[in-house]
């Protein structure tokens, strides 16, 4: 990592459980060394906090008030002095390799590239479908993409990650810092008002970090829900890069030809998931007509809904 460069790795954390252990494990075996800033939302499993790297601490908050907006916008207020990169990590991403920071930062030494993040691989336990979501999201290329991407790659030119990405402090706060109240997508913003302020986004294939969900059906339905209100509530990011309609198309036949060749009895399980992340999104896009009750039942995030 080049010693310009003052980095801190942020995590938020609620009940991170046994496998908090392994990121920290991962964390500390960084090289160089990296301090963090853990922001737990008063977790209640007996997670230990105080067994921490050297120059890292933990805060907390109440549960009510997280945010996946706010909340990292809070963390910006509590970086060490004079840090130069701030890295978002999640609880369940697990850094690959004891390069991966280094890796994940060096993008920045290209002076017009704002934010970067890394490849996710999937978990061990992930399944097909799991998998698949990793392969296709996250490439074995990297790239950097600015505004003028945008006619190819439609709303994917601000693609980014909460779970693994890294910020130019100064950039971040010059567009504001993350949107302060967003159910999600508080990294796509971010990344779409820097596109549009003249910087660059980095994907960096070799800053790997194991990360991945092996959603039900109906987490498929609220978390796409949860995006179809993310989209209605920011339009204006659909109106400045355009829809996903055409990305979705795309994945749907890459997965159904994933699955063909590795786990052909989970195709009808996939088509029942399509039709459900379609619905809930459409949903989540119309939410400003549904009652409040009804959202927090559809809603993967409830307590976004107050």
């Amino acid at each position: 990592m080049p010693s310009f460069f003052s980095v801190c790795v942020v995590v938020p954390t609620r009940n991170p459980g046994v496998r908090w252990i392994q990121w920290l494990e991962a964390l500390w075996i960084q090289q160089p060394a990296v301090p963090s800033l853990v922001v737990d939302s008063c977790s209640d499993d007996g997670t230990n906090f105080t067994s921490m790297p050297a120059g890292s601490r933990s805060i907390q908050i109440p549960v009510a008030t997280f945010n996946h907006g706010g909340t990292r916008n809070l963390s910006l207020q509590r970086l060490p002095t004079a840090t130069d990169v701030v890295v978002f990590m999640t609880q369940d991403a697990l850094l690959a390799d004891v390069t991966a920071l280094q890796k994940l930062v060096s993008a920045f030494d290209d002076p017009t590239v704002a934010c970067a993040f890394g490849r996710q691989l999937p978990h061990a336990d992930a399944s097909a479908l799991a998998a698949h979501a990793r392969l296709f999201n996250y490439p074995e290329a990297s790239r950097v993409v600015s505004l003028a991407d945008k006619d190819r790659l439609g709303l994917k030119t601000c693609f980014m990650s909460n779970s693994f990405a890294a910020y130019r402090v100064t950039d971040l706060l010059a567009v504001g810092g993350f949107p302060s109240n967003v159910i999600l997508g508080e990294d796509m913003a971010v990344a779409a008002r820097l596109l549009l302020a003249g910087k660059r986004v980095a994907y960096q294939a070799g800053a790997c970090a194991y990360h991945s969900h092996n959603y039900t059906p109906l987490e498929d339905f609220r978390r796409y829900f949860d995006t179809g209100v993310f989209h209605a509530r920011e339009q204006w990011l659909l109106d400045a890069f355009g829809g996903a309609s055409g990305e979705g198309l795309r994945f749907v036949k890459s997965e159904l030809r994933y699955l063909l060749k590795n786990a052909p009895w989970l195709i009808p399980s996939a088509l029942l998931r399509t039709v459900l992340k379609l619905l809930g999104y459409r949903l989540g896009r119309a939410e400003v007509r549904l009652p409040l009750a009804l959202k927090r039942r559809l809603s993967m995030f409830r307590g976004f809904w107050g």
